[in-house]
């Protein structure tokens, strides 16, 4: 058998390709959007790709499924409860699929409906050899996470309650997952960061046992305190995850991973803007704070790009790049892992741009700790916004800080006083970057955030 696992830091998304490599024949699980790597890792074991298989329609993705079956021909499929408006082939609970003729013992897969993330999650337990008593593993989607469980509170907004979803949460990890053997490996479709759960292990598989003895949700005693931990304290989901759960049913355009985007003069970028347009910064808050057009907002591509990008821009906007050279192709494909295709180009030389038109460009107030703690002192009135989230706050925070997270920002900038002083901050900088530069294309005048965030914050009050 081949079982290979991959790993998206960006998005904390983990998919699969299994194959028999005697037959020849594979199956991919979970893939993200930009289907390239799959297609060539099976090529060259000599594998042919012949099933897609989403464990659930996912909300912090859009899933490669209508790119890998055009390349490839293979089928898609989902638990025979899904309702998509493209052809799948749906399984049954304990419905069996072998990859090569029974006499040759072949590596078998068994769907297990495990819904309680949403209605149609399955897992996917794998058998090296059809007979085989004890799994190699089981793919548990977002239904079971190494530390954690998935999130029952996503469907909420579009018919479903989270504590329905719990209810069968609980069920389908007691009565479907844990009753395999303990030895069973667990490979889940996120790791650590992912906003589809609240404590997820940096870990990227497990063992069904270790679960059993580690997993806190997996210990709650009974259902009803099951309920009350896996719904409390969830981190604020990015607001592209219903958009993106809608969107993964749906027949829609396929993405061409090596089409460049239109490069984009500045008096095109510009009335593109006036337009409506939003102008993303992919540099890193250090450069993009010495200098970027005025409009910009700045979402760093060595971060969470998609994540965040998605949480603060529209789904129905256009979007034009600065990148550094040579990463336009880069910026474009990672929004379209979350199905922003609406990238209508890219500013050409983009540091030219800003030498010819140095009156629309701006520089950005970065602060040490230092500073920030000198400003406090200094400025009465000053405006200090913590956009981390819920639980980070909750282990610690500035005093008197108004709390949004950054998700959440622009829908609730009317909180905060645009003719304050104004300081930002996160866990690190990175966020505060991009809640900072949200907040100037608001209109705020003086807003400033704080480098290495709360964390050098806290470094500064115990070395004062």
């Amino acid at each position: 058998m081949l079982f290979h696992q991959y790993y998206l830091e960006c998005l904390s998304h983990a998919s699969y390709l299994i194959g028999d490599e005697d037959s020849g024949r594979a199956v991919v699980v979970d893939p993200q959007r930009d289907v390239a790597e799959y297609i060539a890792d099976a090529e060259r074991a000599g594998l042919t790709i012949e099933l897609v298989i989403e464990t659930h329609f996912h909300a912090d993705f859009l899933s490669g499924h209508l790119e890998l079956a055009e390349a490839t021909g293979a089928k898609i499929v989902y638990s025979s409860v899904a309702e998509a408006e493209f052809d799948v082939m749906g399984v049954a609970d304990g419905e069996r699929y072998t990859l090569g003729p029974p006499e040759a013992n072949p590596v078998t897969l068994e769907f297990r409906h495990t819904p309680g993330h949403t209605p149609e999650s399955l897992s996917i337990v794998v058998y090296e050899h059809a007979d085989d008593e004890v799994p190699y593993g089981v793919l548990t989607g977002d239904t079971l996470f190494i530390g954690d469980v998935g999130r029952p509170d996503l469907l909420a907004s579009i018919g479903f309650s989270r504590d329905e979803l719990a209810d069968m949460l609980y069920d389908s990890l007691h009565d479907k997952l844990m009753t395999l053997p303990d030895a069973t490996r667990v490979y889940p479709a996120h790791g650590a960061g992912s906003a589809c759960g609240k404590n997820l292990s940096t870990d990227l598989w497990s063992t069904m046992g270790d679960q059993k003895q580690t997993n806190y949700a997996l210990r709650a005693p009974d259902k009803a305190t099951f309920v009350e931990l896996v719904t409390e304290g969830q981190p604020p989901a990015p607001g592209y995850f219903v958009y993106d759960a809608i969107l993964n049913r749906q027949e829609r355009e396929l993405l061409d991973e090596t089409a460049m985007p239109t490069a984009m003069s500045y008096d095109e970028v510009t009335t593109a803007i006036a337009k409506g347009a939003m102008l993303i910064d992919g540099r890193e808050p250090e450069e993009f704070a010495h200098g970027h057009l005025r409009q910009a907002i700045n979402v760093g591509l060595a971060g969470r790009y998609a994540e965040f990008a998605g949480s603060i821009v529209p789904s129905d906007v256009d979007i034009v790049l600065v990148t550094d050279p040579g990463q336009e192709l880069e910026g474009k494909n990672r929004l379209a892992r979350i199905g922003f295709d609406r990238v209508i180009g890219y500013l050409a030389e983009p540091y030219e741009v800003m030498v010819q038109h140095r009156d629309d460009v701006e520089v950005a107030s970065r602060l040490t700790a230092l500073a920030f703690n000198e400003r406090m002192k200094e400025i009465d009135d000053i405006q200090v916004v913590d956009v981390r989230n819920p639980g980070e706050v909750a282990e610690g925070a500035i005093q008197g800080a108004i709390e949004i997270p950054v998700g959440q920002l622009p829908n609730r900038v009317d909180e905060l006083d645009v003719t304050r002083p104004t300081v930002v901050y996160c866990a690190g900088g990175y966020r505060s970057s991009v809640a900072a530069s949200l907040l100037r294309q608001r209109g705020f005048v003086d807003v400033s955030d704080l480098i290495g965030g709360y964390a050098a914050w806290t470094e500064s009050v115990q070395s004062a």
